[in-house]
């Protein structure tokens, strides 16, 4: 059973859609999708630097892209750049994003067009750093720990636990006051790592957005997906695309539970695992909590016959879409 997945914002580096760009028709795809999100995605991928790539209203769609190009080269090499993403369950058993990386997903698993998930995106970004603005907020890896010790630190800190991916990694989020006081005391053998993003996503920091982007969706038609897609919500496989597209625009003020997603992909039986471009989070993750499935983080296109050798050898086994076993 093959699963594809992809990253999440704080993936993205200086560059990376750069050998991305050198195939065919790539240039003219991405030049499309500027247009569609209102970004010139091509500077961005390239020549911009690090702190123009953190801003959220970039970063999201700019991540989003670089995955739907990606899956487009590993899935449809031979069609045209742009086209609708093909799924059937002979390439494809599963698929799940990390928070904004779940929009990517949405469009691998036929539930949003291409030109849908990036416009709603967009739409993401924006809103997210009008919210961000308001107030100071910022995240904090934990990394290790007790894991009930370190969410009762956040919890009395009055912080959130904004992600769980599970490998002894949560992520805790709230104002840089709340954050700071945590720092001075930190939970038992626990390292703290602040990140640099640009505000405490996935908590109620980010009300404001949720309404935003819920007005900009209700324009969408979203489908039923063509394969077995997660949700970062809990890890359920859903099976309706319009619950899937509420469930979007609800996870922007929600938790990301990636531990929920990882058990369910165990409870699958998962083979081989996949993360598109830019690539490497997820797969660190997984090395840890799927141990003994094939792992593959697709950084440049140098990756893609690999890709396409596990895909050959691990999808098409699972039950048709939307179906737990077990």
């Amino acid at each position: 059973m093959l699963v594809i997945v992809a990253p999440g914002q704080g993936a993205q580096v200086p560059g990376f859609l750069s050998p991305w760009l050198e195939l065919p028709g790539m240039a003219e795809t991405f030049s499309a999708w500027s247009e569609v999100t209102g970004l010139d995605l091509v500077r961005y991928g390239t020549t911009a630097d690090a702190d123009e790539i953190r801003d959220t209203a970039v970063a999201q769609p700019l991540l989003v892209s670089a995955g739907l190009a990606t899956a487009s080269a590993l899935l449809a090499p031979h069609a045209a750049p742009g086209a609708p993403l093909p799924a059937p369950s002979s390439l494809v058993d599963a698929t799940a994003g990390h928070s904004v990386g779940e929009f990517t997903a949405a469009a691998l698993a036929g539930v949003l067009s291409p030109e849908d998930a990036l416009a709603l995106v967009a739409e993401r970004g924006r809103g997210m750093a009008d919210a961000a603005a308001r107030t100071e907020t910022g995240m904090t890896a934990v990394l290790g720990g007790r894991r009930e010790d370190v969410l009762a630190a956040i919890e009395a800190a009055g912080l959130t636990p904004a992600n769980d991916n599970g490998s002894g990694q949560i992520v805790a989020a709230g104002t840089t006051a709340q954050l700071a006081a945590f720092a001075e005391n930190p939970p038992e053998r626990a390292r703290l790592r602040p990140l640099s993003v640009a505000g405490a996503f996935h908590t109620s920091h980010m009300a404001p957005a949720v309404e935003r982007v819920r007005e900009a969706a209700r324009g969408l038609t979203p489908a039923d997906p063509t394969v077995r897609l997660l949700s970062n919500a809990d890890g359920a496989v859903v099976a309706d695309g319009a619950d899937y597209l509420d469930r979007l625009v609800s996870q922007i003020s929600s938790p990301v539970r990636w531990d929920a997603c990882t058990d369910t992909l165990a409870d699958l039986g998962v083979t081989a695992f996949i993360e598109l471009t830019p690539a490497g989070t997820l797969a660190g993750l997984a090395k840890r909590a799927l141990r003994g499935i094939e792992i593959l983080a697709v950084k440049t296109p140098d990756d893609l016959e690999r890709a396409g050798a596990l895909i050959k050898e691990h999808a098409g086994t699972a039950s048709p879409a939307g179906q737990q076993e077990g």
